[in-house]
């Protein structure tokens, strides 16, 4: 007999399975049933008509901004096509761990079950143990299992599946954001958009960072080193489309010194092409991966007084940092311009032009010396161009904010500028340089009163030509009242002069 109180619950257990299934029934029919699942539109009011008649106007609503359309979306078809192909190989060789970059992850620990637990106890044990507790732990096992089933198969095929690599190159995480697709079209570009050659190239890549460190923390394990190199190799200002700019001065490698402790050995030649390296990727960690941003580099590379061909080891070493620089730095410069050339390199670049792609020959600038600072003019502006190579970038008064004037003198000819000075008690500042000089130049003041006179701030007199471009005039003058500077060039050639200057103001208490 069972008792009444169990048969009551067994009742209600019973009742409680029916109305699930009831549930779950009605849920099943009204799914199949489309009508059941349409919801009656709401009944307007008659007057709602009425009423959106005298309604107040509405607020103009801001126009909504529309986003800036990804880097994707403006590329062809075809290269749209090469890079979503090298996407999908490189989700697949991080989810697969291909990369080899994290550490793998660790197994997870085993999980004990019902049968290894059986297994491990010894038969006299079983014997000893009661036969009461011994199902009752069979049947707290089953329900823990019923309650903890879905539970835990999700969490053992969790812990079976590996976790997918990060990879980063120039500091942006691969797949991430549209950032990566600017990386990625570097690389397809320099396989001509074959997916699987760039994917090919980018391992490598990913291979070679590794083993090199560049993705740890970039250090200059010798800053005495890092500081004479710092006078052949630094960035400074920016092109006239935005991007920075890298000198590499070769000439400062003339200093024995200097040359002994970078190549003598392949130790040291080493250390130079680590921190060569490191200089690269602090300069590309800067660049703005986006679409529409700048993310590429100019390079003026300046043989004057460079060592010649003679000098192997510097030769050996520049050719191994410009080879890393082409296998793991793909479509990174946009322009290299060499300035100041010999006649040795201009008989050098005819013979292995012909051996270039067009697309790598409309990179290469080259430009002998009489040229250099007209070349550097057709892609740096002055105000961004060192002093020594004729710009008028150095630190002082004026900053690279303060834009330059450039005007053509013509030969044989004075050409004169004014600089309007509309109130007194102020400083007026003034640059002024010429490409090549060999001019006459003064400076003078011209009141506005009638009856004011002519202060000569300084006699006409001759700047020739010392050699170099980084002669430039600087100068100021206080003015107690109205009136206007005076620049005037005089060019005493038979050849086109080009002038550039700048003013600036400041007011002063009067005494």
């Amino acid at each position: 007999m069972v008792p009444p109180i169990h048969q009551e619950q067994e009742a209600a257990a019973a009742l409680d399975q029916n109305d699930v299934l009831l549930v779950v029934n009605d849920l099943q029919e009204d799914t199949c049933n489309k009508n059941s699942l349409l919801v009656p539109e709401p009944e307007s009011p008659p007057n709602a008509a009425a009423a959106d008649e005298h309604a107040p106007p509405k607020a103009d609503e801001p126009e909504v901004e529309h986003a800036a359309p990804k880097f994707a979306d403006l590329l062809p078809e075809n290269e749209k096509k090469a890079l979503m192909e090298l996407e999908q190989l490189i989700q697949e060789a991080l989810n697969n761990r291909e990369f080899g970059v994290s550490s793998a992850a660790a197994p997870p620990p085993p999980i004990k079950t019902v049968e290894a637990e059986k297994s491990s106890t010894t038969p006299a044990a079983a014997e000893e143990n009661d036969g009461a507790k011994t199902l009752e732990a069979i049947a707290e096992t089953i329900v823990a299992c019923a309650h903890t089933t879905t539970t835990t198969t999700t969490e053992e095929a969790a812990k079976k599946a590996p976790e997918a690599e990060e990879v980063s190159i120039w500091g942006v995480k691969l797949l991430e954001d549209e950032r990566s697709d600017v990386v990625l079209h570097k690389f397809l570009r320099a396989r001509d958009f074959k997916a699987k050659d760039a994917f090919d190239m980018i391992k490598n890549t990913v291979k070679w960072r590794k083993q090199f460190g560049i993705d740890g923390d970039l250090v200059e394990d010798d800053a005495a080193a890092g500081e004479q190199l710092g006078r052949a190799v630094f960035m400074h200002g920016h092109s006239k489309e935005g991007n920075p700019v890298c000198y590499n001065v070769y000439g400062e490698f003339q200093d024995k010194d200097l040359y002994r402790k970078m190549f003598s050995d392949e130790e040291k030649r080493s250390k130079f092409l680590k921190w060569r390296i490191q200089f690269l990727e602090k300069s590309a960690r800067k660049l703005d991966f986006r679409a529409g941003g700048v993310s590429t580099i100019i390079q003026v590379n300046d043989l004057k007084n460079s060592p010649g061909p003679n000098r192997w080891e510097l030769r050996q070493a520049t050719n191994q940092a410009l080879q890393l620089f082409q296998d793991n730095y793909p479509e990174f410069v946009a322009k290299q311009v060499f300035i100041n050339v010999p006649w040795w390199y201009l008989a050098l670049s005819k013979i292995i032009s012909p051996f270039m792609t067009q697309r790598t020959q409309s990179k290469f600038v080259v430009a002998r010396p009489s040229t250099t600072t007209e070349t550097l003019f057709k892609y740096i502006a002055a105000e961004q161009i060192p002093t020594q190579y004729g710009g008028l970038s150095k630190d002082g008064e004026f900053g690279a904010s303060d834009s330059v004037t450039e005007v053509t003198v013509k030969p044989s000819a004075k050409h004169i500028v004014e600089f309007p000075v509309t109130q007194g008690c102020c400083v007026v500042s003034w640059e002024a340089s010429v490409v090549g000089w060999e001019v006459r130049y003064g400076a003078e003041f011209v009141p506005s009163a009638e009856n004011g006179y002519t202060i000569i701030i300084q006699k006409m007199r001759k700047i020739n030509n010392n050699g170099g471009n980084d002669q430039v005039i600087r100068s100021n003058y206080r003015v107690g009242e109205p009136g206007k500077l005076i620049l005037t060039i005089d060019n005493l050639t038979s050849r086109k002069k080009k002038l550039l200057y700048r003013f600036k103001t400041k007011l002063v208490s009067s005494v």
